[in-house]
């Protein structure tokens, strides 16, 4: 078995505060009852990761032109080294976060890098990228995309990058299989249930059945259960709890 491990070396000093990704967003609290919550695969999804931090506030303004100096980066804080973290480098509207660390992982194992998941920030779009970390002697930049003329602000602390890691080469020798579900009765035999009892459930909901009502929603998928309450999987997962960095001299 590989030895799995994540180094991640300080290229320079402060480095952007690593952290584990968090499952919270504020357009998930501002929700009605906290109701995006209830989708275990973004929740999941959100802490599938690492999040660099930004160390201080940084202001991107883009007058909509295509040449380096139409974007201009500056900070509020007096003592950042706005140059050392955030530029305009490759022109046409994208703007350049240094991460400060140059990272290596096993052998077949890549960093795949992007915004925060589920978080859209408004007039600016994370480009992402898959960077083969397990050979690479450089450190690799965040990248975003200004969507449109304006302004966009990075809050201290707010994540400028989330990454997570991908064990890329097995991807090329899985063959998508297009299959008729008849050809899997037991599985189609889970949808249909499936498929009964969410309309089931949608219909008491709209006559307002007190039961249903009081329910409030169907939980099979967070808690790991087929239709009819059987367990599906002991492998199942509600929570990510990935672990924080660790000093190494």
């Amino acid at each position: 078995m590989t030895n799995l491990y994540l180094d991640c070396f300080q290229m320079q000093s402060p480095a952007p505060e690593l952290v584990p990704g968090r499952s919270k967003r504020d357009w998930m609290e501002d929700t009605p009852d906290r109701f995006a919550y209830r989708c275990l695969p973004l929740t999941m999804a959100n802490s599938t990761g690492w999040e660099l931090l930004c160390p201080f506030e940084v202001h991107i303004e883009w007058n909509g032109g295509m040449a380096i100096e139409d974007i201009h980066v500056s900070s509020p804080d007096p003592q950042a080294h706005v140059a050392g973290f955030a530029l305009s480098h490759f022109s046409s509207g994208i703007v350049t976060f240094h991460t400060g660390h140059l990272f290596r992982t096993p052998a077949g194992w890549a960093v795949w890098c992007m915004g925060p998941p589920n978080e859209p920030k408004d007039g600016i779009y994370a480009l992402s990228g898959l960077v083969e970390t397990d050979w690479l002697p450089f450190p690799f930049t965040m990248n975003w995309k200004m969507t449109r003329p304006g302004k966009v602000i990075f809050k201290k602390g707010e994540s400028f990058c989330f990454f997570t890691l991908s064990e890329h080469h097995k991807l090329e020798d899985i063959t998508p299989r297009i299959r008729d579900i008849n050809s899997d009765p037991d599985l189609k035999k889970d949808y249909e249930l499936w498929t009964s009892s969410r309309t089931n459930f949608l219909k008491k909901l709209a006559t307002k059945d007190p039961d249903t009502i009081e329910e409030g929603w169907q939980r099979h998928y967070m808690q790991g259960k087929s239709p009819d309450g059987e367990e599906t999987s002991e492998d199942h997962k509600t929570k990510r709890r990935l672990k924080f960095p660790v000093k190494e001299e």
